[in-house]
């Protein structure tokens, strides 16, 4: 995506009416599902279905954490420990804050990490979250560290503290699919850039395609579109093609494009029968 077009989409959504009538239209075409990072931006609109639970009655989020310019910026303006309390959770504040500052006071890393998911996880409260996800610029960086009590640290807690499935998402699949089995991490949900021209997939399209068909796990796609470079319709047919995929991440830029994509899926999931969910999300739309 261009920064012309990125800029233009960031204006656009400024205003929240716009990302609301945007997940209505989505909402009300069937998708039911509407994945997100933790902007600020994002509190708004669970607010807002927090108001009108029968409209939404089936509306699940699927997070992606953390919002990484969010923590920059707080801990620039504030400094680490005044960063790490301004995103405590209410719930139990004082809990929190004890056991953050004996966290940071040890450096005791799990501690902190679980405090932080849970910081994040605030404005969903009262939401249904059935899948939480680890973003790729973690993720990777993890992965790039060797750090891979990490991914086990962050599973354990959104299993035991938001009865929730953890996903990751990761420009390098194969990779990530290896460490995750190596610490016993088994059928993760995974999601990774799939494309038909290799778009940010790193390995390249032959080996994700043989990862896709033959390792166990729960695979979901994103960046179809190639951030533009292939039509919708050539798209979905591709990724409708690799039997194991179970979801397709898109963008919500516009009420149209949401009826189309929609209908692709649909169309080429029907010739599979692979029964590919969609999932509308603003952060493919470079929004939040």
């Amino acid at each position: 995506m261009s920064e012309e077009k990125a800029r233009s989409q960031a204006m656009r959504f400024g205003d929240l009416r716009e990302i609301i009538d945007l997940l209505d239209a989505a909402y009300d075409a069937g998708i039911h599902v509407f994945m997100c990072t933790t902007h600020d931006r994002i509190g708004e609109i669970c607010a807002h279905v927090r108001l009108h639970p029968e409209r939404y009655s089936k509306l699940e989020f699927y997070p992606c954490m953390p919002y990484a310019h969010k923590y920059a910026n707080a801990v620039t303006e504030h400094g680490m420990i005044d960063a790490l309390k301004r995103f405590l959770p209410t719930e139990g504040a004082f809990s929190a804050l004890v056991r953050g500052g004996v966290s940071v006071a040890t450096r005791d890393v799990e501690g902190m990490a679980r405090l932080l998911i849970d910081a994040e996880m605030k404005m969903f409260s009262g939401l249904r979250t059935p899948v939480i996800f680890l973003q790729n610029v973690v993720t990777d960086l993890l992965l790039g560290m060797g750090v891979k009590d990490a991914f086990r640290i962050f599973s354990d807690h959104v299993r035991e503290r938001y009865n929730a499935e953890p996903g990751f998402i990761t420009m390098n699949l194969p990779h990530l699919l290896d460490v995750l089995e190596e610490i016993g991490i088994p059928n993760p949900v995974v999601c990774a850039n799939i494309n038909k021209i290799g778009f940010r997939m790193c390995g390249g399209i032959k080996l994700y395609e043989e990862e896709i068909a033959s390792r166990r796990f729960r695979p979901v796609a994103m960046s179809v579109l190639a951030s533009g470079a292939i039509s919708p319709r050539e798209a979905i047919e591709y990724v409708c093609r690799q039997k194991e995929i179970q979801s397709i991440v898109f963008g919500a830029s516009s009420k149209q494009h949401i009826r189309e994509i929609k209908q692709h899926i649909e169309e080429f999931d029907s010739r599979t029968k692979n029964g590919v969910a969609p999932v509308t999300s603003m952060h493919e739309a470079s929004v939040v």
